[in-house]
């Protein structure tokens, strides 16, 4: 077989988001909005010899490096994407990303309780005006950034395979349970990134309205210490979805039914399968097939085709020894 008529047997591993470009501007957007922010507050609360302005500002430059990393995990999945030292493509870069910025996340929720913990045991004089000008300050900045972000977190779109035709009947009720493989694990914890600090702005202007008119100055840190609670909780949800992308736990038992349903006809059965993610909206699947009078591959691939988001196919065939 001449080389030139091998290329058109080979493929690629192009396994990234059908938005990748499209994200990794707007992740780049919300670090430069975001540091832009933190240098201000840090600059002011030197000039002013304001605590509140200086703590913020290195509070946002925690948010900052987590951003930043979910922004160069888009950049170096795009500049390796045809690097074979990969052998399924950089597309679960992000997902490494995300776990990452979820570890932070958490750092971050630990943080805020232990900072909360200690001010209610010993309560620090608060300059309500300044405080509330500052979190009001911030919450408009990650509303802007949330903005940015917006339809991502949590929307759902079809992968770019969309060159099989042949559609079956049997995944239609799939159709409706995939959306969890198409999640951008990186751009949903950018977005979460955000929405925390943002969440802690609105918490923070409340319980500080609530201790300036009431005296009540336990407000602040008590509401701290829900603010770090529901951090933690998102960054739990963050390490549970990328940790399960990057272990290859199985993708979808829905298709994997498909699949075993549209493998399996007459004496053919399926032996092994394994069904895993390598991208967002991107699944491999690895099977073995073993039967009476077994087929090509390549029939049995065919079986397959109009399956949204099975990107990479690998058959096995053996024919059954009794």
């Amino acid at each position: 077989m001449h080389s030139h008529s091998i290329e058109q047997w080979t493929h690629d591993h192009a396994f990234l988001g059908e938005k990748h470009d499209e994200n990794e501007r707007r992740t780049w957007l919300v670090v430069v909005l975001t540091l832009v922010m933190m240098v201000g507050e840090i600059v002011a609360g030197s000039l002013f010899g304001s605590m509140a302005l200086l703590a913020d500002g290195w509070h946002m430059g925690t948010h900052a490096a987590a951003l930043g990393i979910a922004a160069f995990a888009y950049r170096f999945a795009r500049r390796h994407l045809g690097n074979a030292h990969f052998t399924f493509g950089t597309g679960k870069f992000g997902d490494l990303a995300a776990f990452s910025s979820a570890i932070i996340l958490g750092l971050i929720a630990v943080e805020i309780a232990y900072e909360s913990v200690l001010r209610l045991f010993t309560p620090v004089p608060i300059v309500y005006g300044e405080a509330i000008a500052v979190a009001a300050l911030g919450l408009c900045v990650n509303l802007a950034s949330a903005w940015l972000l917006r339809d991502s977190h949590d929307h759902h779109h079809h992968g770019p395979d969309h060159s099989h035709s042949h559609a079956h009947h049997d995944d239609d009720d799939h159709d409706h349970h995939h959306h969890h493989r198409h999640h951008d694990n990186n751009l949903r914890a950018a977005y979460v990134h955000v929405m925390a600090d943002a969440a802690t702005s609105v918490l923070a202007i409340g319980a500080l309205v609530v201790a300036m008119y009431s005296g009540w100055v336990w407000a602040d840190p008590a509401v701290g210490l829900i603010g770090s609670a529901v951090i933690a909780s998102w960054a739990f949800g963050l390490v549970k979805s990328s940790g399960a992308v990057l272990l290859d736990v199985r993708a979808d038992e829905k298709l994997e039914r498909v699949i075993r349903a549209r493998m399996e006809v007459g004496d053919d059965r399926v032996t092994d399968l394994h069904l895993w993610r390598v991208g967002p909206g991107h699944c491999a699947v690895l099977l073995s097939v073993v039967s009476d009078k077994p087929k090509q591959p390549a029939v049995y691939k065919k079986r397959l085709a109009g399956l949204k988001g099975l990107s990479h196919v690998t058959v096995e065939v053996e024919t059954c020894p009794h």
